[in-house]
């Protein structure tokens, strides 16, 4: 299968036609949260004396704990459950600027006319991640978030787990990331990636629009 080529006049060609689900990460895919994220890591930073830009240039995409963890090495587990707790606090009431991306409404509803299944896979817990996508106005039919899972991204678990709650082959699945270490997920549990903001995937997409546009042309 041909997930990415350039036409005669430079026009994205991609053959989308064997994917049967979609796998979508949430914070800055499916729902444009990258300001309220970036407050509470600057807030956490200065409660924990740590540099804001460090955090913030490892902390998307990433599970809270890890991110702590990387950053504050020297924590044991408790602290390091304590701290990522306390991060995630901070983001739970900062909602109102939280909306869908560009493009993923309309991603939605292709994806409802060509019945084919998705999920969001995400690095925040239960809580975080249904507010944020009732702030965006999505209603999931599957959420696997990083309760769900023994160990998050860049680990596949996720995205495997998804896959099984949707009961198709991780291998059939397109995962679609805006980060560096969702991309690496998505490769790790087999399945084929779609990038956005330039990230290095099997398809890079300028937004979601554009994505639905590619998978119903591949429908035809």
């Amino acid at each position: 299968m041909v997930l990415l080529d350039l036409d005669g006049a430079g026009e994205i060609v991609a053959d989308l036609s064997a994917v049967v689900a979609v796998l979508l990460d949430m914070d800055g895919t499916l729902v444009d949260s990258d300001a309220a994220v970036e407050r509470a890591w600057r807030v956490w930073a200065g409660e924990y004396d740590v540099d804001a830009v460090a955090a913030l240039a490892i902390a998307h995409g990433s599970p809270a704990d890890r991110t702590v963890r990387r950053l504050l090495p020297h924590l044991d587990d408790a602290a390091v459950a304590a701290s990522a707790a306390r991060q995630l606090e901070l983001q739970y009431d900062d909602l109102s600027d939280v909306t869908a991306t560009s493009g993923a409404l309309e991603l939605l509803a292709a994806l409802a006319r060509l019945g084919l299944p998705w999920a969001v896979v995400t690095s925040a817990d239960t809580r975080l991640a249904k507010a944020r996508l009732a702030a965006a106005g999505i209603d999931a039919p599957v959420l696997v978030t990083v309760d769900d899972v023994s160990v998050g991204k860049p680990e596949p678990q996720g995205y495997l787990r998804a896959a099984m709650l949707l009961d198709v082959p991780a291998e059939r699945c397109l995962v679609v990331e805006d980060a560096e270490v969702g991309v690496q997920a998505g490769r790790a549990a087999g399945a084929w990636t779609a990038g956005l903001k330039g990230i290095d995937a099997d398809l890079r997409i300028a937004d979601l629009a554009q994505l639905a546009y590619l998978l119903t042309r591949s429908r035809r």
